[in-house]
């Protein structure tokens, strides 16, 4: 029994700390994804430690007491994403003034429930919309959203990498960019709107680190911190709106806000979890709705399930110049950091 609860101890404590080697294989990235399952297990195999007198044996008190490093140390890494922590994007408070309402949705490309996601979009009546993973089956069947949003930018892919975006609000300028891979789509667009004035959308869904998809998460990595070295230099307005295939604790996000000036939203208020919709146990945030300082937040909310592996996601938005908002400062090595992993992909 205590040579299997080490085994378990040790393969925890590895679990824990892997993700700090900042390695672009999916064998260490993978890692960065479940740390509230981490923290979970390893405080339930503390308590059954506490079941054995480990005093005097030297090698169960060195794994009890790296049990105990690894709550601490993932503990901290995960106050930031509770109620308890620091807010980066303040409450709005003004109870008058124009909401900007936005929704992102991963649609499973090969989930046909497509009246769930229809009448969710009817009931939320977002000012804009994303839908990922979209081939040309998804395009065809929201084709009727187009009387309500008319400007709009179709990117129907079969290799579920497609993208929708849909606006009430006028588009003054859009891109379609592949900035890492050719089959990759990526969204850029200006709205114009009368209240607002012009606000920049970039659209995201980068590859993720797994067998199946990306041996690395090089890709990924450097296309998110080439959107942020992008924002960087915009002054107005700004929103990262997509399934970013990482969560928002990693090193890579976490750099990313770093280098943009871009807030996230969950931050001191919970981890607002998107994916796995069909298996409770295995959840995480891996959709986003970044913004830059220029917002203030009326509600964040994860909806219900619509037949996706994720769960659609709606943020509502003021715009106010005067906050209290404040982000993370990048230092030159971390500048340097983004520039070499942009460079190696």
């Amino acid at each position: 029994m205590v040579t299997a609860l080490i085994i378990i101890s040790l393969i925890m404590i590895l679990a824990t700390f892997i993700p700090v080697i900042k390695k672009d294989h999916w064998t260490f990235r993978i890692f960065d994804y479940p740390r509230f399952q981490k923290i979970t297990l390893c405080s339930l195999i503390v308590i059954a430690w506490l079941f054995f007198d480990i005093k005097e044996n030297i090698l169960q008190f060195a794994v009890f007491m790296g049990l105990i490093l690894s709550v601490l140390y993932l503990a901290y890494q995960i106050f930031p994403f509770t109620p308890f922590g620091k807010k980066m994007v303040q409450n709005s408070k003004e109870k008058n003034g124009k909401i900007l309402s936005v929704m992102v949705i991963n649609v499973y490309q090969y989930n046909n429930k497509f009246q769930k996601v229809i009448d969710l979009l009817k009931i939320e009546n977002p000012d804009l919309f994303l839908l990922v993973e979209t081939d040309q089956n998804w395009t065809d069947q929201i084709q009727g959203f187009k009387k309500d949003y008319p400007f709009f930018i179709e990117v129907p892919k079969d290799n579920t990498y497609g993208m929708l975006f849909f606006s009430k609000i006028e588009i003054k300028e859009e891109h379609i960019n592949y900035l890492i891979e050719e089959d990759v789509p990526s969204i850029e667009v200006t709205l114009n709107d009368p209240d607002f004035g012009e606000i920049t959308i970039f659209a995201l869904h980068p590859t993720p680190p797994v067998p199946s998809e990306n041996p690395s998460s090089t890709e990924r990595d450097a296309e998110i911190l080439l959107v942020g070295k992008k924002i960087k230099n915009i002054e107005k307005p700004v929103l990262v709106l997509g399934d970013l295939n990482d969560v928002g604790w990693s090193y890579t996000s976490e750099l990313f806000l770093k280098v943009s000036g871009m807030l996230d939203p969950r931050r001191g208020r919970g981890m607002f979890s998107t994916f796995h919709a069909k298996y409770f146990f295995m959840r995480w945030p891996l959709d986003h709705i970044f913004v830059s300082k220029h917002f203030t937040l009326k509600s964040l909310k994860i909806h219900q399930d619509i037949g996706s592996d994720h769960f659609p996601m709606s943020g509502h938005f003021k715009l106010n110049f005067i906050n209290d908002n404040e982000g993370l400062k990048a230092t030159l090595s971390e500048k340097l950091q983004a520039k070499e992993k942009i460079q190696k992909a």
